[in-house]
């Protein structure tokens, strides 16, 4: 199975699709955004990404607090989310400097509001199974990258059927949403699983280790995809440190991915 995205053509027989997260570790700063791009195309990524949020499309302000903020998540996202025209110029310096800009839209509208930006749309683990919002965003005619860490068998299940019946073009990516996980709880032979399961996506890897290990074991195991928490100083505070590595650790793991990604066949062949 293979899917276009932008020039990139991603799956079977294809090196891995490296996508570096910026998530909201610029803390609202666009020159610090910008300059997140520029390392993770510095570090060889295919793709950076960030996140669009309109709070009050997305949640209520007396949300509960995730053991990973020091702060309500309303509140942070009120101060630190990225603006539309953000958004914009981080597109248009992407482009500049030749680094595939993608985008988490969180809502409805938010996805409608980046839509004129992004060549496919990367949903979080937490919109999985929000599946008329989603077949709303598949109306847009782009792929759809779809997170699944907070979902059984039984929800992907449901989210890739009422995906795939409409064609779109799909990627799945296996995950844990613990920040950080416990190793023990990656269960990275799932990935294994999902191939098998969903031959019609693309299976990918969103890894939430302060490492690279377990993403070069997702590549060996089968994935096509790779994202990947970025911070450009690990002594940053923020809500996302624990999860992300910083560009030089970035630069290693694409170098490791796209060699591990090279090595994988299965033909017997005597070579002298």
């Amino acid at each position: 199975m293979n899917i276009s995205i932008g020039d990139f053509l991603i799956g079977e027989n294809k090196s891995v699709f490296i996508i570096a997260e910026g998530c909201d570790n610029h803390l609202g700063n666009i020159n610090e955004a910008c300059r997140m791009a520029l390392e993770a195309k510095k570090a060889g990524a295919d793709a950076i990404k960030f996140q669009h949020h309109l709070p009050d499309e997305e949640m209520l302000p007396d949300s509960p607090m995730s053991d990973n903020f020091e702060e309500p998540l309303y509140e942070f996202l009120k101060k630190y989310a990225l603006k539309l025209n953000d958004h914009i110029e981080l597109k248009n310096y992407c482009d500049k400097i030749g680094i595939l800009y993608l985008c988490t839209p969180f809502s409805w509208k938010a996805a409608q509001e980046i839509d004129p930006l992004v060549p496919a749309f990367k949903i979080g683990s937490g919109e999985m199974t929000d599946i008329p919002t989603l077949i709303r965003i598949s109306g847009l005619n782009k792929p759809m990258i779809i997170s699944t860490g907070m979902s059984t068998f039984q929800e992907i299940d449901r989210t890739y059927d009422a995906l795939i019946k409409l064609k779109t073009p799909l990627v799945l990516m296996n995950c844990v949403s613990e920040y950080p996980p416990v190793y023990q709880d990656l269960n990275l032979g799932v990935i294994e699983k999902m191939i098998k399961r969903y031959p019609n996506a693309v299976i990918g890897h969103s890894d939430h280790t302060p490492e690279i290990y377990t993403s070069f074991a997702a590549v060996a195991l089968g994935a096509k995809v790779i994202e990947k928490h970025v911070i450009l100083d690990k002594t940053q505070p923020g809500p996302d440190q624990s999860v992300s590595i910083e560009f030089n650790e970035l630069a290693k793991l694409v170098d490791g991915s796209k060699k591990i990604s090279l090595s994988l066949g299965s033909e017997k062949k005597v070579h002298f």
